[in-house]
């Protein structure tokens, strides 16, 4: 059960990765060319919407479920992702970019709780070490690609990617568990 929750998990951190607070302000500065001011505003916001979702995937979940809150809050925040990558402005893209936010951290204590449920208690603080660890590695190497994506092939690219691959790993981890 660990190394399967685990791969799709490495899945959705390799997305993660592509998504990182210093390339996202590299894109909101290159492509709008958004001031500092501007884009360490939007990452306060963000980062508020962040820890209101935490709150709001306990009260979700226990309506519909661990994993339909993974699912059904992360798709439509990756399909606000596309978005900011396509719309013409910056307010546009700041304001799609904070209602993501509001969705795409629902699937954190969700999935955590859902990993504790899904493994015997005593095997509970290895598999958070494993799935964690697994995350952390597809953290670590995404940024890498992404740079080279941004400048290689479009700025946009990573976003693009990002919320491809997380779009597929909300569909396998639905119709996985």
């Amino acid at each position: 059960m660990v190394r399967r929750i685990s791969g799709l998990f490495l899945i959705d951190s390799v997305a993660g990765g592509f998504l990182g607070t210093a390339l996202l302000s590299y894109f909101f500065f290159e492509r709008f060319d958004a001031g500092a001011g501007a884009i360490a505003t939007l990452f306060f916001l963000a980062r508020a919407a962040n820890a209101v979702s935490h709150f709001g995937a306990a009260w979700l979940a226990a309506r519909i479920g661990l994993i339909n809150t993974m699912v059904f809050t992360h798709i439509p925040s990756s399909l606000m992702l596309v978005a900011v990558a396509l719309v013409p402005e910056f307010w546009m893209a700041a304001a799609l970019f904070i209602v993501r936010e509001l969705l795409v951290e629902m699937d954190v204590p969700t999935r955590q709780s859902y990993v504790m449920a899904v493994v015997r208690p005593e095997e509970r603080t290895w598999a958070s070490g494993v799935t964690t660890l697994v995350r952390m590695g597809g953290w670590a190497v995404a940024p890498f690609a992404a740079g080279f994506l941004m400048q290689g092939v479009a700025l946009a690219t990573p976003l693009l990617i990002g919320a491809g691959m997380k779009i597929g790993y909300d569909l396998l981890l639905w119709k996985s568990f």
